[in-house]
């Protein structure tokens, strides 16, 4: 991997503010998934900016998942957190759970009991969020608010002991329910959830709140800089509160970026495993979703990914950024790697009427035009090939220059054909092509004779290898998915995310490519010819029929911005 730097940004002035000063010895940062669905590319912006910022200045930097919520976490999680950063290419110095801290944790809940700053609540889940206030209305103090230090001990140690039903009651921090930010207004520090836990198992019958439990994990880990995206802003004030009022000897700071948001791209996690549990996708990993295995299984390339949000920067700023530039960045990673290749998507045969019946010409084709320490391949060629169906029409408009009757194209990398007649059935399709060829016209031996205007690719027949190709659109029509229906009612939302999905998003095709491709394995990427970036899928392709993830078309109308 390159040696890892970010553009000039904010946090790294900080850091490097706070080095010069010797406010810290050494930069600590942590990446903390809660592992209760997969990464998306979200999360790849926080892991290249928590990572490279560490490791410029020679700092280290934790996995540390944050699993509070036995719930709704699975070691699945944990396993695919894992590898997708790995694929991202970083390693961790230490993997941390919230789980390794929990006895630390109960002893801090127990201190703010003593100091008078944390209360246990009967009030239920509904009861506190109605007298939580509005963002004009201070809320209303629990009932349970005074109850004395020595009641509240009793009452947190018994619900540890397993003695109340779920839901019965909850710790809470004792700050102020007139605050202006309702982070602040009492917020819960536990609640009871009777299950067992992937690390913990049934030790444990109460669990801390992520808000509760992160600024602590943070500061046993004695991070220095907790990093996170804009929308934890407002809660930095309790982040701040948890750490002092908990007297931890290390004091990280948190410091807030603004996330990266993709057009027509959803990155949240309850709508993504919606898509899953409904099955409206092909799992976690389907080349559709925006998770980081499934960009890893379309064909997306850690390179592109790192380089794409280094452009894209770190600040305060919550903008929408262009689809369009995150394929840019595909194309440039992948036009010096991939072979090229010849593919045909929508196959229509063609009879060469004077080529020589059952004789094969083996063709050299050069394997990438930009690349030439790529080499060469030997493509074979005879009477029968196939060609795409749009590179033929009877009644051409004007400007069209691919075959119709009585036309000339270049086949690439082999001869000049021309059109002589053609076969439909009896729906009025064309099924089938009759042209000649001219054997001076070969390519590599400089005939200049005449010219054609158009050049198209092709498939030889009798070797060609049958293949299955994906074509994927967007998952959702919306610019801005994750703003539809914010202000609406919960079963709104969905209503409305759910009629974003684009019915066009995945399309498969039956066709063919080059004789060589028999022995493409999973992960292999090509270019094939005026199509595009394809990858060989990891779960569907087989031996002898290849399954080809189309990554991104050929062109682009995006152009990078000047520097």
């Amino acid at each position: 991997m390159e040696k890892p730097s970010t553009p000039s940004n904010f946090i790294k002035n900080v850091i490097i503010d706070d080095l010069e000063s010797g406010k810290v010895q050494r930069i600590v940062t942590r990446f903390p998934p809660e592992p209760n669905g997969y990464l998306h590319i979200g999360h790849a912006k926080a892991i290249w900016i928590n990572f490279t910022l560490a490791d410029e200045f020679g700092g280290r930097t934790n996995l540390r998942f944050d699993d509070t919520n036995p719930l709704k976490e699975d070691m699945e999680y944990v396993n695919s957190i894992e590898e997708d950063v790995k694929w991202l290419g970083y390693e961790w110095e230490e993997k941390r759970f919230a789980s390794d801290y929990f006895d630390e944790m109960y002893k801090r809940a127990e201190l703010l009991i003593q100091k008078g700053k944390a209360y246990v609540d009967d009030q239920t889940p509904d009861q506190i969020r109605e007298t939580r206030g509005t963002l004009t209305e201070p809320g209303q103090n629990s009932p349970y608010r005074e109850r004395s230090i020595e009641e509240n001990l009793e009452l947190f140690r018994n619900m540890r002991a397993g003695e109340y039903p779920n839901g019965a009651k909850v710790l809470r921090a004792k700050i102020d329910m007139a605050s202006p930010n309702i982070n602040l207004r009492d917020p819960i520090l536990y609640r009871i959830a009777r299950a067992t836990h992937h690390n913990t198992g049934d030790k444990w019958c109460i669990y801390p709140m992520y808000a509760f439990a992160h600024p602590l994990e943070d500061a046993i880990e004695g991070v220095t800089h907790s990093l996170c995206s804009l929308e934890f802003e407002d809660q930095r004030p309790f982040y701040d509160w948890v750490v002092s009022e908990c007297e931890m000897e290390s004091t990280p700071h948190q410091y807030e970026f603004g996330r990266l948001n993709l057009a027509q791209t959803l990155t949240s996690k309850r709508k993504l495993k919606q898509l899953v549990d409904e099955n409206v996708v092909d799992g976690w990993d389907d080349p559709r979703m925006p998770t980081i295995s499934g960009l890893r299984r379309r064909g997306y390339t850690p390179e592109a990914l790192r380089s794409f949000i280094y452009e894209v920067g770190i600040s305060k700023a919550q903008g929408l950024v262009d689809l369009q530039m995150l394929e840019h960045f595909i194309r440039e990673d992948l036009k010096l790697k991939a072979p090229r290749t010849m593919a045909v998507l929508r196959p229509l045969k063609v009879v060469i009427t004077n080529y020589p019946e059952g004789e094969v010409e083996w063709l050299e084709a050069e394997n990438n035009s930009e690349n030439e320490e790529m080499g060469s391949r030997q493509i074979p060629f005879s009477r029968e090939i196939y060609i795409e169906q749009d590179d033929f029409m009877e009644n051409p408009p004007n400007k069209y220059f691919r075959l119709f009757p009585g036309n000339e194209v270049r086949l690439k990398h082999a001869y000049f054909i021309k059109c002589n007649e053609f076969i439909k059935d009896e729906d009025g399709n064309v099924t089938e092509i009759h042209c000649t060829y001219d054997p001076k016209t070969k390519s590599g031996t400089g005939f200049t004779e005449r010219k054609v205007k158009g050049t198209i690719h092709w498939i030889e027949a009798t070797q060609a290898v049958p293949a299955e190709f994906r074509l994927y659109e967007p998952l959702i029509n919306a610019e801005e998915p994750e703003e539809e229906g914010a202000e609406q009612a919960e079963d709104a939302v969905e209503k409305t995310f759910m009629d974003q999905l684009n019915p066009n998003s995945l399309e498969i095709l039956n066709g063919y490519v080059e004789a060589g491709m028999k022995t493409a394995e999973p992960q292999d990427k090509f270019q094939f010819f005026r199509h595009g970036y394809f990858n060989v899928d990891t779960k569907y392709s087989k031996p002898g029929h290849p399954v080809f993830n189309l990554i991104v078309s050929m062109k682009s109308s995006f152009r990078m911005p000047k520097a």
